[in-house]
């Protein structure tokens, strides 16, 4: 009889001991880590990347409660200033030697490209926000690969299709001379030519250059009726402004700020950005949830502009912790699988799903600048909502080579 008990409190002893071990193993070193890898101090620091980014993903931490499966979250960030090279020793440190788990924001399209290879050869999770590139989940996509908030091709169904119809037929393009904006050049051209409009130049142009006088008349001088800046940040607010000291505007040309933030109209002021419009992932005044979601920011943040890709790093904090949940685990495998599941249909997306090829698919909105409302941040009117399944490239038409086989 002794033997027997002592048997059966070694046998429970065991299935505890497996209970705690299964538990711990959940959870990878027992904390899930996001790490928050963006542009901290350059042109896209202030509306797609830097503090407000790092304050997005902290705020969602916070509103799942601080814990996912019993466990701690913890959020570190860094500044890859705008360099792949950067980025990615970074991003390498981080997984190999600081155990992060998942990586967001990647503002930078040529460093999104590089860590999110990186990250998918280690099986590492990463959730670009700030890119832009169309390449992320089109020709190279990856397993572990997602693009969240936006692309280059979604960018200019709405305002390019608004502008062509228009009567804005003939485009010159000024051109970030990387990644991104080729992507959003060669995809906002398609647009205008599949519409019957023409492209009769372009100019490219380095990263943070702030003397766009010479770009300037290139493009006054090439008689096209349309100024396409593929170009964002502090770019297209250097660009905007030149172009209103130049009377670009008065003298009959048309701007297309292809990529363009509430904080750079903000930035502008609404005079000389007026009646600007402008392709986005979301707006904060556009319904009750996203104006409650705005006000907690705000009082989050210190009163950060609440810029669609920042609402895009809240959203995806809360899906990805929502995943491990659902999955039990934070194996990233599992939770990717979770993912593509899911209906992201809260303030931000709605009725969104992350794709086989990682894109979110989810509504853009066609805003258009205006006088300005009691609110600072009230400095656009909702023109037109585009469906997701509009906005973005069919499965198909994307060209990811994980799907398209």
């Amino acid at each position: 009889m002794k033997k027997a008990i002592t048997a059966s409190v070694s046998a429970l002893a065991i299935t505890l001991g497996a209970g705690a071990a299964m538990a711990q193993d959940a959870i990878s070193d027992g904390v899930v880590k996001i790490g928050v890898l963006g542009d901290m101090s350059g042109v896209y620091s202030t509306g797609f990347s830097g503090k407000g980014a790092v304050d997005a993903v902290k705020m969602a931490v916070r509103d799942f409660g601080g814990t996912v499966l019993g466990k701690p979250i913890e959020v570190i960030s860094a500044d890859h200033q705008n360099k792949a090279d950067v980025g990615s020793a970074t991003a390498r440190q981080w997984i190999d030697q600081d155990h992060v788990d998942m990586i967001a924001d990647l503002t930078n399209s040529a460093v999104a490209l590089a860590v999110q290879q990186l990250a998918s050869e280690k099986h590492t999770l990463t959730f670009a926000t700030g890119a832009a590139t169309s390449a992320l989940t089109g020709k190279d996509c990856t397993n572990y690969g997602i693009h969240y908030g936006y692309d280059t091709h979604a960018l200019p169904v709405g305002t390019a299709t608004a502008v062509v119809k228009n009567g804005g037929d003939s485009w010159y393009f000024i051109t970030a001379d990387y990644a991104f904006g080729h992507a959003l050049q060669d995809n906002t051209a398609e647009v205008v030519k599949n519409l019957g409009g023409s492209v009769v130049g372009s100019s490219d142009v380095p990263l943070a250059t702030t003397d766009f006088s010479s770009y300037l008349l290139q493009a006054q001088s090439s008689g096209a009726k349309v100024i396409g800046l593929a170009n964002a940040g502090q770019d297209t607010v250097n660009a905007i402004k030149q172009a209103h000291e130049f009377g670009i505007v008065e003298g009959g040309q048309q701007l297309a700020g292809m990529l363009v933030l509430i904080s750079d109209v903000k930035s502008l002021g609404t005079d000389v950005a007026k009646g600007l419009q402008f392709t986005s992932g979301w707006y904060w005044n556009q319904d009750d949830a996203s104006r409650k979601w705005k006000e907690e920011y705000e009082k989050f943040s210190g009163g950060e502009a609440p810029t669609f890709p920042h609402a895009a790093d809240y959203s995806l904090t809360m899906a990805y912790l929502k995943a491990i949940q659902a999955a039990g685990t934070d194996d990233p495998d599992k939770v990717r699988a979770e993912l593509g599941k899911m209906k992201i249909d809260d303030f931000f997306a709605k009725g969104g799903t992350i794709r086989p090829d990682g894109l979110l698919e989810h509504d853009m909105y066609l805003l258009k600048v205006k006088d300005g409302g009691t609110d600072p941040w009230d400095v656009a009117d909702v023109v037109r909502t585009i469906p997701g399944n509009e906005a973005y490239a069919s499965l198909a038409e994307g060209g990811c080579p994980l799907v398209n086989k």
